[in-house]
Parts: structure tokens; C-alpha cells; sequence
């Protein structure tokens, strides 16, 4: 006959240890209120009869969850293909995790981010991708939970992490401007980290500092000069794709994610050009990835991996209560020349220039 097994209780550790249950539950959530010879034969008893607190009681007893949730649009099924999304999930759990913290992932559930935040217990989130007026953010707020923003437009309202999205935006262009390119077109984020059309957002910032650099140098970019797709090697494929269905033939591509910019130099080498020889890319981002590719990126370097650190070192400075109020940090870009870019293309830049084409 099977034997049945019972769950030990926090009652059979303090009868074995001689002590209250109260007793026990210090060793285990405040034992700085024992001694600490009795908190450790406590805890040792507790390993010795196989008994752990259990998770949902401990939960109400510290009004604690153990877990900061990371906040995103899109499905995760989605929003890992995007190489970025990776490293700076990396950057928020080795923080969590020195702190005692567990991640959580909060994306659609049945197609509702409402519904996936109103089930989260979480004791803290960090919002990637979302303006601080969308209606989840305001889900957030109502549930009286920390939050940090990654990448959204900046109010003061909320704390906030971005980089300098304007000036690393300028930094590529004027590159390509420099190596004699004057026909460029624009692969944009349309996805998680677009942080909606909004001014003051990611995809906002780069357009600027793209289309501001450009027209420094008289070159002005009409909407057909701009492919949309997600930050992940198959939207830029595919974006790279439909301009060259419409007959553009750009001599270089600034590309809003390292993601996008592998995905268009694979296109541009399924169609029989090269990169550089014929068509010039840059990326942004400089995941692990970029220096590895064919040919190696030229790309925009941000932190990305302290990106996520710096995100959620501010929202335990607020769970944990060093610090109530809201504040804003900016991070630095600069740009990391490999070897995706190279001059422009003689001919193409004499008929971009009003030169006839030599024979």
C-alpha cells in the first residue's frame, strides 16, 4: 500500500526547534530579529524535514512579490527576434537577480495587455517601447506600482531611461554623407521600440537626427525614401524588399535597429549586390551580433545591456525606498565604424550629383 506524504508545516519546524512558529517565520523573513546561532539551527531544522515557506503566504507577510515585471507591446514571441531585446533582458536580470529579485514578462495575454498587467504580481514594472500617456501605463499607475520607462517620450512624470537617440541618428547619417553617399534611404522601427508616433519617442528622435543631417547637406528625404517594419532581421529584410519593389535603388540604408540592418543586407545580397561595393549599411544598436555578421556592421554603439541595469537600479532605488521621486537619465551614443560601409558608388553618385552615367 502506497504511503501518503504530508507537506511539513512551520508548526513540525518549531516543535522540533523548540521555538514559536513566529519564531521560525523571523528566521526565514526578518532574521535579524534572532539571534543568529537560533535563526541558523532554525533554518538548518527547516532543510533537515524538507520544509519551505510557502511562496503565496510569504508573498502577503512581506507585501512583497520577489519579481519586477519588464513591460512590452508585443508578443514575446515577437520581441525576441529583435537581438536588442535579448541583451537588455540580460541587463535587467543580472541586476534583479543581486538584489533577490525574479523577472517577469508582461506581454499580451489573449491579445490584451490590460488583462496580462491587471494578473501580474509584481512589485515593480519596467515599461519598454510605451509613451507615458498609453493606456497600460496608466494600468500601471493605478495599481500603485513602481514603474520605470525605457525608451519613451519624457514628461517627468514618470522615471525614464533613454540614450541620445538624435545624436547617434546624426552621427550615422553624417557618416554616409562623408563617404559621398547622397541617396540613402531610411529602414524605421514600426514595433515594440517605435514607442508609438508621439513626439519625443525613439523612432521620433532618430528620424529627426537623420533628416536633420541630411538636409544640413541639401538632401531632403521624401516619405518613399522610408521602409517600416518591426526591429528584427525580418522586418528589415522584408522593408529593404518593398523599396526595391518600387524601383529605389539607394546607394546606402540607415537602418533604426542592428536587427533591420542584418535583415537588409541580406536582402540586398539575395538580390546580387554587394555591401558595400553597391549599397552602404548602418544599423543601431551594436548587439554582440554586429561585429560578427557579413560583412561586419557599421553601427550606432548604445549601452544596451546598461540600459536595462541603469532601468531597473532605478526602480529598486523606489521599491526599496531610497527614492520617491521621478528623475530621468540620458545615455550616451557614439558610432562604431566596421566594414558595411564604404564609399559610394562612382557612377551612381555622378547621376545623384545630375552627371551623366559613364559608359
Amino acid at each position: 500500500m502506497e504511503q501518503s506524504t504530508r507537506r511539513v508545516t512551520i508548526a513540525d519546524v518549531a516543535e522540533k526547534a523548540g521555538v514559536s512558529k513566529t519564531a521560525v517565520s523571523f528566521a526565514f523573513n526578518s532574521p535579524d530579529r534572532l539571534n543568529t546561532a537560533t535563526a541558523s539551527r532554525i533554518l538548518d531544522i527547516a532543510q533537515e524535514l524538507g520544509y519551505r515557506p510557502d511562496p503565496v503566504a510569504r508573498m502577503l507577510t512581506q507585501r512583497r512579490t520577489g519579481a519586477i515585471g519588464v513591460l512590452t507591446p508585443q508578443d514575446l514571441s515577437v520581441i525576441f527576434t529583435n537581438p536588442f531585446f535579448g541583451t537588455f533582458s540580460a541587463g535587467i536580470a543580472g541586476v534583479a537577480e543581486e538584489h533577490g529579485y525574479g523577472l517577469h514578462f508582461i506581454s499580451p495575454l489573449h491579445g490584451s495587455l490590460s488583462r496580462a498587467i491587471n494578473r501580474a504580481t509584481v512589485d515593480g514594472v519596467v515599461a519598454i517601447g510605451l509613451t507615458d500617456d498609453h493606456p497600460e501605463i496608466d494600468e500601471v499607475r493605478r495599481a500603485g506600482l513602481p514603474m520605470v520607462l525605457v525608451d519613451s517620450n519624457t514628461s517627468g512624470e514618470v522615471a525614464s531611461v533613454d540614450v541620445d537617440d538624435e545624436g547617434g541618428a546624426r552621427l550615422a547619417a553624417r557618416h554616409l554623407l562623408e563617404l559621398g553617399h547622397r541617396d540613402i534611404a531610411i529602414l524605421a522601427i514600426d514595433g515594440p521600440r517605435s514607442a508609438g508616433p508621439a513626439e519625443g519617442g525613439v523612432v521620433w528622435r532618430r528620424l529627426r537626427g537623420y533628416r536633420s543631417t541630411l538636409a544640413e547637406a541639401g538632401i531632403e528625404l521624401p516619405a518613399g525614401e522610408i521602409a517600416t517594419g518591426p526591429a528584427s532581421i525580418d522586418g528589415g529584410r522584408d522593408a529593404f524588399g518593398r523599396l526595391w519593389a518600387s524601383g529605389r535603388r539607394p546607394t546606402a540604408v540607415l537602418a533604426m535597429s542592428d536587427g533591420m540592418a542584418i535583415g537588409a543586407i541580406q536582402a540586398i545580397h539575395e538580390r546580387g549586390w554587394t555591401v558595400p561595393g553597391d549599397v552602404s549599411v548602418v544599423g543601431f544598436d551594436d548587439v554582440d551580433l554586429a561585429a560578427s555578421t557579413d560583412p561586419p556592421l557599421t553601427t550606432v554603439h548604445q549601452p544596451v545591456r546598461g540600459k536595462g541595469e541603469t532601468a531597473v537600479r532605478m526602480l529598486l532605488s523606489v521599491i526599496e525606498g531610497r527614492n520617491a521621486a521621478p528623475g530621468h537619465q540620458r545615455l550616451e551614443t557614439r558610432l562604431v565604424v566596421r566594414s558595411s560601409t564604404g564609399p559610394a558608388p562612382a557612377s551612381r553618385r555622378e547621376v545623384a550629383a545630375g552627371k551623366p552615367k559613364s559608359a
